[in-house]
């Protein structure tokens, strides 16, 4: 009993690593506690209740010790949290466990490779989509030795903790020549091609000038009454301290305080004084600034996530990025990745269970939802805007880069958790994307990091928690395509049919060995 406890907790801690400020690399032997766990057991139903158990404690660990500064905005978070991403967890793993009893070690080793990259996919798509603990996401501390996600994205990086897991575990299992040779080329060939890449890298020429802006205001206070006016002064402020051959001014998530109908943008209050500070300056630079934001429907031409309006009709909500240049014209981007139990909440789900919303301040309930790609254009460039949570996302971020966009401004407003490993993981995830896509990164917050991030995923000057100032950096324009970026998540949505198609081989299986035509 002791062994197998210490096992789960052994896997527990090796996959958890990656997630607070680590190394990801312990990733590659963290299922091998597991499997020895499930290969201990038999085939009886009181065994795969035992191992049900052991695997249900190893993740809920797993996810409690990689989430728990959600507890600092709300105690239900991160139970909320634990129990999605724990079921899908062990949705995967049961199911290998299961196969591996009754039908051969291929199948189910197979399907827990598909299986568990089907979960993962299923994160990012979902309606209520958590994508934080994607296996591959562990390695945003390990960047020299991930640079083939250009080819894979992070799923890649889930499929090599897998295959190296089952390999080391079967070696161990069964220690060969062979094998040894067979698991040290999984470990270290795509480290090796990884390196190559890193150091074949080349920079394109083409550069632009940004200015970061990070006002360090309270995520609570923030939204509180009467706090308009000292907000405003403080943005305009620190705004105004970018140099004046800047191209762009990035400004964090909301920032903007208030409220403000799309309809009359232009002639706000906010966008008429960031474009007089632009003129006063003779800049030439775009100001790129986060704002909530109102779209009104009449009555029958609402969208589905319109909420009725007391003046008449119905509007939207938008967490929206806008892009204000010197004569007042404004580009919008509206966020289309949402925060579940925040952003993303049904009218009904809101009203029957308000009690267990996370309150991050602002606008709770279902927000409207965004398309992804929408790029700002500025002197003949594009850029992309994404917002805050829309950054755990490497096919939506995507989206933009195949729309033309030649750099990642990433803005946000991360410091709900207050000084944990949250922010700053949310930051370095942010190095996953820029390989991925080949795309530098400018990314301003609130409060939490604000900072640089090269193409190669090198973190460049940064402003860190509760910093108040600005940072002005070059930043590398890209217009060439990566695989994947031409190809996205191709290799989750190939595992979906290689799951479904092990679930429809073992029915088969199991079917023909009780009409005994199978050994």
């Amino acid at each position: 009993m002791l062994r197998k406890f210490a096992a789960a907790i052994l896997s527990a801690l090796l996959l958890s690593t990656g997630w607070l400020g680590m190394t990801g690399l312990t990733l590659l032997v963290a299922f091998v506690p597991l499997l020895w766990l499930s290969a201990e057991r038999d085939g009886s139903r009181r065994a795969w209740w035992g191992m049900f158990g052991w695997a249900l404690l190893t993740f809920v660990l797993w996810n409690a010790m990689t989430v728990w500064w959600i507890w600092n905005a709300t105690p239900v978070g991160p139970i909320a949290a634990t129990l999605a991403s724990t079921f899908l967890n062990m949705l995967a793993f049961m199911a290998f466990h299961t196969v591996s009893k009754r039908a051969p070690k291929a199948l189910a080793y197979t399907l827990l490779v598909a299986g568990w990259l089907t979960t993962e996919y299923w994160y990012t798509t979902g309606e209520f989509s958590w994508p934080w603990l994607i296996l591959g996401n562990g390695f945003s501390h390990d960047i020299r030795l991930v640079q083939w996600y250009e080819y894979t994205g992070v799923f890649g990086g889930s499929l090599w903790v897998l295959l190296v897991n089952i390999l080391l575990f079967e070696t161990l299992r069964s220690p060969s020549r062979r094998r040894a040779l067979t698991t040290a080329a999984a470990v270290l060939l795509p480290m090796l091609l990884s390196l190559g890449l890193y150091a074949g890298y080349e920079e394109p020429e083409a550069r632009a000038r940004v200015t970061l802006v990070q006002p360090n205001v309270d995520c609570y206070d923030k939204f509180a009454a009467g706090t308009e006016r000292q907000q405003m002064e403080n943005l305009l402020e620190l705004a105004g301290e970018a140099p004046a051959d800047a191209d762009y001014i990035l400004l964090p998530e909301t920032a903007v305080p208030g409220y403000w109908w799309e309809s009359s943008l232009r002639a706000s209050d906010p966008v008429q004084r960031f474009a007089a500070l632009l003129r006063e300056r003779q800049s030439g630079a775009m100001l790129i600034t986060g704002a909530n934001t109102l779209r009104h429907y009449p009555a029958g031409t609402q969208s589905e996530t319109a909420r009725p309006y007391e003046g008449g009709g119905y509007i939207d909500i938008y967490n929206t990025a806008l892009g204000i240049d010197s004569t007042g014209g404004v580009q919008l981007h509206h966020k289309g990745r949402l925060v579940i139990g925040v952003e993303n909440t049904p009218t009904w789900v809101f009203d029957v269970l308000k009690f267990l919303v996370i309150d991050l301040g602002g606008t709770l309930g279902q927000i409207g939802i965004g398309r992804p790609g929408p790029v700002f254009e500025h002197n003949g460039l594009r850029t992309a805007a994404p917002i805050c949570y829309e950054g755990l996302y490497g096919d939506f971020c995507g989206e933009f880069v195949r729309h033309g966009a030649r750099a990642f401004f990433i803005i946000s407003n991360d410091g709900w958790w207050g000084d944990t490993p949250g922010y700053r993981h949310l930051f370095t995830i942010s190095r996953l994307r820029a390989i991925e896509h080949r795309r530098a990164v400018a990314r301003a917050a609130n409060t939490g990091m604000s900072g640089f991030i090269t193409a190669r995923g090198d973190i460049g000057r940064t402003l860190g928690w509760q910093e108040r100032g600005t940072l002005t950096d070059e930043v590398a324009l890209d217009d060439r395509l990566t695989f994947y970026t031409r190809y996205g998540d191709y290799i989750a949505r190939i595992a979906q049919y290689v799951a479904l198609l092990c679930v429809l081989y073992y029915v088969a299986y199991r079917v023909r060995k009780r009409n005994y035509l199978v050994d």
